[in-house]
């Protein structure tokens, strides 16, 4: 990219929510990104774009493996073959009236004051408690997750503020907290569902599922052994997914990846043989699935996909029982996995 092209490209950043509202208004904004469909300006959630820190304005669609800057979006949402007329279109932007001075002085010194997200992760996730007994643990057993208690990667905050990105009102609401980790077993951050006081599943706002802190690479983590290496490891993107195989398969390590997005770049253990693969079946479950499997047959490790008989795993739960999804399951594994499998879940 030429300087002045990159300058462009760094002045766009500079504005990076302005522009995903004018270029991609049909999307939203949660934590440090905006979220949207495609580059179509349609609704969804597999199209990614950093707002804050040195990546801003990066962005990623996670179902069509397309990627790039600012200059890049406007060229994909305006639909311009020539390189001058995105310049164009970016100048016409950045001289509007709809952009606002950058933010100084006392909101800059509040922003150098605020704890890196990690931090806020760890705290938040401190403060909390056992799920045993709480809202958190009748919601999932609602779900047909019976031991959810047991997993200590999973805690329960009775007032958890949920903050609406668009008017900054925070309201405190019950939540599960899940614990992400790298291959160390240490913590980056936190994936929060809120929940309904009264009981009636998850809470009913417009983001009840959020995540804090530095996911990439690393997930929520299940059924891990406390010593020895991981040979054979499964993975999902939702936690009530990976939560649904471990009610079938207590003793196998899980991971929840959150999103086909950070399924993709997921880090493998350097242990690991043989890696099981719960995608979901949209179009960006699908691209998450391939990435993934294409890592880890470069890196030696024999990629294997689970598919659900219904149109996921907690459904396969609710509806077939424990006994029938683990017969489906075992149809897909190694036949070694699914002996030790079955074995240790008789015996659990």
């Amino acid at each position: 990219m030429t300087g002045w092209a990159s300058d462009l490209a760094d002045r766009l950043a500079c504005h990076a929510e302005a522009v995903c509202r004018h270029y991609l208004s049909a999307g939203r904004r949660y934590g440090n990104y905006w979220i949207a469909g495609d580059t179509g300006n349609n609704k969804g959630r597999s199209l990614f774009v950093r707002l804050t820190g040195p990546r801003a304005g990066r962005w990623s669609d996670a179902a069509t493996g397309q990627y790039g800057d600012l200059l890049d979006l406007i060229r994909q949402t305006c639909k311009l073959a020539a390189f001058g007329d995105v310049a164009d279109e970016a100048r016409l932007f950045l001289a509007s009236p709809r952009l606002e001075p950058r933010a100084t002085g006392q909101l800059d010194a509040n922003l150098r004051r605020r704890r890196p997200s990690e931090e806020r992760a760890g705290l938040l996730f401190e403060r909390a408690w056992s799920i045993a007994g709480t809202l958190a643990e009748r919601y999932l057993q609602s779900r047909g997750i019976e031991s959810a208690a047991s997993h200590a990667a999973l805690r329960f905050h009775p007032s958890c503020y949920y903050r609406e990105l668009t008017t900054e009102v925070a309201t405190p609401l019950p939540a599960i907290i899940a614990a992400v980790t790298d291959a160390e077993g240490r913590l980056t951050g936190v994936h929060r569902t809120w929940l309904d006081p009264a009981g009636r599943g998850k809470a009913r706002i417009d983001e009840p599922r959020r995540a804090l802190g530095r996911l990439k690479g690393n997930g929520v983590r299940f059924n891990m052994p406390p010593d020895g290496p991981v040979q054979v490891l499964a993975i999902g993107e939702g936690i009530e997914t990976v939560l649904s195989l471990s009610a079938v398969f207590p003793r196998m390590p899980l991971v929840a990846a959150l999103s086909a997005h950070h399924l993709a770049a997921f880090q493998l253990p350097a242990t690991c043989k043989r890696l099981y693969i719960a995608a979901d079946a949209d179009a960006a479950g699908q691209l998450g699935l391939e990435r993934l499997s294409r890592a880890a047959r470069g890196l030696g490790v024999l990629p294997l996909v689970l598919r659900p008989e219904f149109d996921d795993f907690n459904e396969d739960l609710r509806r077939l029982g424990a006994i029938r999804m683990a017969a489906n399951l075992c149809r897909q594994l190694v036949p070694d996995d699914a002996t030790w499998l079955v074995d240790n879940a008789s015996r659990s």
